[in-house]
């Protein structure tokens, strides 16, 4: 018996629902409402069908008529999408990703969030055979400057911005290798807008090495870092691939949009959220 691709979408046992998503994904594509013509071409549906169908959903509201004969999206799927959104938790659509993660590197794997000028860490997959002493435990907090994450954050603020957390902080240090000149650590940030990832080259902890790639909401929004934590000596750059496709695995759970967060995004926040 022949498997089915899982990489293929599956298709709706239901004709019906296949073209009634069909007709959705057209009117999504557009910003302006879409006369009945153009959908039936786009579609490739018959007109009577694409009436019927419209018509049925303009009765549940998921499509509005704006006037006769040209239809767009309605305002159920804005309230949908909201209830869905409001039960969306950060932690939650990270916990089976970060603990897959963990399994392929057998090394810590922290989530963490920005308090002010703090990160915080929300979650972790370890295990002690990572042989690595777990000392940031969930709802621990570390400043943005000196932690792979914290940098990340950083990196999306304007110089000014910068220059007033480091004046607010004094950059204070935690051990021989953290960043505590102003001209350093923006040469760091430089280097997250630039590829996307952020390090913590044994800056909050010796012995410690961290990278940290963003988490992203449905609005492009950097909302958390994922990140991962090894023993100095044994960091993998090979581990990094697999950070990032974690972090968008996640991103995508909250319902970022690659294509979407483009177009919203500043010159800056484009530049962090593509390189890599």
């Amino acid at each position: 018996m022949k498997k089915s691709d899982p990489d293929v979408p599956a298709k709706p046992s239901v004709q019906v629902l296949e073209r009634m998503f069909t007709l959705i994904d057209v009117l999504a594509s557009r910003e302006d409402a879409i006369s009945l013509k153009e959908i039936s071409e786009k579609t490739g549906l018959h007109p009577s069908t694409t009436h019927r169908i419209l018509n049925d959903l303009t009765i549940g509201r998921f499509v509005d008529r704006p006037e006769s004969g040209s239809y767009r999206l309605g305002m159920r799927l804005l309230e949908l999408g909201n209830l869905v959104k409001a039960r969306l938790s950060v932690r939650d659509a990270a916990l089976a990703p970060m603990r897959n993660l963990h399994k392929l590197i057998q090394q810590p794997v922290n989530l963490s969030m920005r308090q002010g000028d703090e990160i915080v860490y929300i979650e972790r997959a370890y295990s002690e055979r990572s042989g690595m002493q777990v000392v940031r435990a969930i709802g621990g907090r570390a400043p943005l400057h000196l932690t792979s994450t914290g940098k990340l954050f950083l990196a999306l603020e304007d110089p000014q911005r910068v220059r007033a957390y480091a004046t607010r902080t004094g950059l204070a240090g935690h051990t021989r290798n953290s960043i505590t000149q102003l001209p350093i650590l923006e040469r760091e940030l430089a280097k997250a807008r630039q590829y996307g990832i952020a390090r913590d080259n044994e800056e909050l902890e010796l012995g410690v090495r961290c990278m940290a790639a963003g988490v992203y909401d449905d609005q492009g929004k950097l909302v958390a870092g994922l990140s991962i934590s090894a023993p100095a000596d044994r960091l993998d750059e090979g581990w990094l691939a697999k950070l990032q496709s974690t972090a968008q695995e996640i991103s995508l759970a909250l319902g970022y949009s690659p294509e979407r967060s483009q177009s919203l995004a500043t010159p800056q926040q484009t530049i962090v959220r593509t390189k890599g």
